[in-house]
């Protein structure tokens, strides 16, 4: 998913653009962490990009279970269109 399409998804649920909210975080996060993992195939003795990249998931891990306890449908939603996790169906 491209920067500009996720944008017009988050705009259209929203009135307004909010680029500090917690899907778009989630969302910039993802596409770091993406792309730090190309480069570590790579380079793999590149222990600065690993602490970088181990410092971004952290990131996203603390956002992600924030909207889980504020919202689960927000949270199964981004997921989904993220392609994240697989959610678990209890």
């Amino acid at each position: 998913m491209t920067k500009n399409s996720f944008i017009s998804v988050i705009s259209h649920q929203e009135k307004e653009e909010n680029w500090g909210s917690v899907e778009f975080q989630v969302f910039r996060f993802t596409n770091k962490i993406r792309r730090l993992t190309s480069h570590l195939e790579l380079h793999k003795k590149d222990y600065s990009s690993q602490r970088g990249l181990r410092k971004i998931l952290g990131k996203r891990q603390r956002l992600l279970a924030y909207l889980l306890n504020k919202n689960k449908i927000r949270y199964k939603k981004l997921i989904s269109q993220l392609n994240i996790r697989e959610l678990k169906t209890r």
